[in-house]
């Protein structure tokens, strides 16, 4: 099964975060429904971690990355 999407477990995560904020959901389903959540957080602050790591090397043209600098003004 692959790995959802970024925008996928997102999703899911403010499904979640709706679902508890109700404060309807028995106790035992609101633990595994935080457990869930939790897990989501992190695997999207992976993903943006992993994204502004990326984003803010850029190629030499030599192949070798360095850390993108913003031009001085």
């Amino acid at each position: 099964m692959a790995q959802p999407t970024f925008e996928e477990s997102l999703q899911e995560l403010e499904q979640i975060v709706t679902r508890l904020e109700k404060g309807d959901v028995p106790l035992e389903e609101a633990l595994a429904a935080f457990q869930k959540g939790m897990t989501l957080s992190k695997q999207c602050q992976e993903t943006l971690t992993n994204a502004e790591e990326t984003l803010t090397k850029m190629m030499q043209e030599n192949g070798q990355e360095t850390d993108f600098e913003e031009p001085s003004a």
